[in-house]
């Protein structure tokens, strides 16, 4: 049975809204429906205005508020002023008041405009009361315009707060998204890289020993067969190579890639000396192991190089080589993804080119003061 993949965090909310707030929504909506009505109609229509209310808060809490917005709106405007001049009941704001403060933070513009209409709203209605009662006009105006407006004006604000919260929550939700997006990504060009690595230079190490194989078959049978069965072997060590690449089982050893190296110089007729300062890092090893054997391609291909020289330490190491041309070297990418990859693990990659000579460096300066310093 496959993993149930994690809940967006504003889903988690609303699910937590429904469970906290629509029972004690359902409850106060009943509650003031028993009190204040005194007729079955009367229970009729103030119940209208309950069941638009947690209409609007379900719609709200999935995030589709806009789409039930004008009946329910309609519906509740109704029901207050039936509770002002029929019922009595100044709890009848209810309704108008949870609908609206649930609708004006969600609309794209002339949010102040609606507020002003709401809470204008409100106080108007409230005054009407003074048409059905005059005995005490301060109690009535405290009643139904003061005290129910002063309850909209505050339930609309909170609900500001509210909808930037649950912005911020879809924001980061994105964020992530687009990150985990960009770690794909990331994989893949890795992944891409390291196929170009292993195919590109057995290729081309295929192309050489072809044409050698070919100036041999005639004057030297035995070493045109010697020189089949390095390529046979070859192309089944890439393959496997491959194989390990697609299961993430590769790794690059840098003494099999130095003996590669200075084979394949040697095959060409390139002088070839390896100077070894000191024993490579563990940490470092792969990825100079990958510096090497894509600078080997490199002068194999671009250069006309009778020289080369090598140079390891602990965290470093150097390629140099003459023949190289005047102009700079085309089909280089390959050096600038491993500098991309070298900078993500805290390393440096330096490509310079001076009077015939190209040289190709890798190292990882902040490992070797930390190695200094203990």
């Amino acid at each position: 049975m496959s993993p149930t993949p994690a809940e967006p965090a504003q889903e988690q909310f609303r699910k937590l809204n429904l469970t906290l707030f629509l029972p004690l929504l359902t409850v106060a909506g009943v509650f003031t429906v028993a009190i204040d009505a005194r007729t079955w109609w009367h229970a009729l229509v103030l119940g209208a205005g309950v069941a638009a209310t947690m209409t609007t808060f379900t719609r709200w809490a999935a995030g589709e508020v806009l789409r039930v917005a004008l009946p329910c709106l309609l519906v509740t405007a109704a029901v207050w002023p039936f509770g002002v001049l029929v019922v009595g009941s100044p709890a009848a704001v209810f309704g108008i008041c949870c609908v609206g403060s649930h609708v004006i933070p969600q609309l794209s513009r002339h949010r102040g405009a609606a507020i002003a209409a709401l809470t204008g709203y409100v106080a108007a209605v409230g005054a009407m009361r003074l048409l059905v009662s005059t005995e005490d006009v301060p109690g009535v105006l405290l009643q139904y315009v003061l005290v129910p407006t002063g309850i909209t004006v505050a339930v609309v604000g909170l609900m500001f707060p509210n909808k930037r919260f649950y912005d911020v929550v879809d924001e980061l939700e994105q964020a992530r998204e687009r990150e985990a997006e960009l770690a794909v990504t990331r994989e893949r060009v890795r992944f891409a890289s390291d196929l170009h690595d292993i195919q590109g230079h057995t290729l081309h190490v295929v192309k050489l020993k072809t044409a050698l194989a070919q100036k041999l078959v005639d004057s030297d049978t035995e070493r045109a067969k010697q020189e089949l069965r390095e390529i046979h072997a070859l192309v089944s060590e890439t393959i496997t190579q491959t194989k390990e690449l697609a299961y993430a089982q590769r790794r690059l050893n840098l003494s099999a890639e130095l003996e590669n190296a200075r084979n394949l110089f040697e095959a060409a007729g390139i002088d070839v000396r390896v100077d070894r300062e000191a024993e490579v890092d563990q940490g470092a090893s792969e990825l100079l192991g990958q510096v090497l054997r894509e600078t080997t391609t490199n002068i194999l291909r671009h250069a006309q190089a009778t020289r080369v020289r090598i140079t390891l330490s602990a965290l470093s190491i150097s390629i140099v080589n003459d023949g190289a041309q005047r102009a700079p070297l085309p089909g280089l990418r390959g050096l600038a993804s491993l500098r991309q990859r070298l900078a993500a693990d805290g390393g440096e990659l330096t490509v310079e080119q001076d009077d015939g000579q190209f040289r190709t460096a890798a190292a990882f300066p902040h490992r070797l003061t930390a190695r200094e310093n203990r």
